[in-house]
């Protein structure tokens, strides 16, 4: 059973004020991330959002903020409504002049059940794309 963490690093060509309010604030994330109804960075704030699996299987998920560090972390639970399992899914800021390193660690992955959308190599492309692609593009725009 693979219970080591997914971690997915990125270096973005933002200063970490800029990545830190894409993270946080629920209008900016709407436009890179998922459409979230709302979404404050505090400690036991709920939320929740539909993503899409590979066959096209809606999902709905289930969080809860566990950690927010202003401009160096945000973490919070990420559970499948209906199915077992529940992981934890943290960002970490460390800042490098106007550059910023993004750091996403994802533990837990191992408790959802066995399933091609929830296998680590699903949520290994899905990270990736986010922080490569998705994330780097709206910070890095001008």
């Amino acid at each position: 059973m693979e219970t080591q963490p997914l971690i997915v690093e990125r270096v973005l060509n933002a200063p970490v004020d800029k990545v830190w309010e894409a993270l946080t604030d629920n209008e900016k994330m709407k436009q890179w991330y998922f459409k979230l109804e709302n979404f404050e960075a505090k400690v036991g704030f709920e939320f929740s959002f539909f993503g899409q699996g590979r066959e096209g299987e809606k999902y709905k998920h289930n969080c809860r903020i566990t950690a927010v560090e202003h401009e160096k972390k945000l973490s919070y639970t990420w559970a499948y409504d209906g199915y077992e399992g529940i992981s934890e899914v943290s960002f970490e800021l460390f800042p490098d002049g106007d550059k910023t390193l993004v750091k996403i660690t994802h533990t837990g992955l191992h408790s959802f059940p066995k399933h091609p959308d929830f296998a680590t190599s699903s949520f290994s492309q899905g990270w990736n794309h986010i922080l490569g692609i998705s994330l780097k593009n709206f910070v890095e725009q001008e």
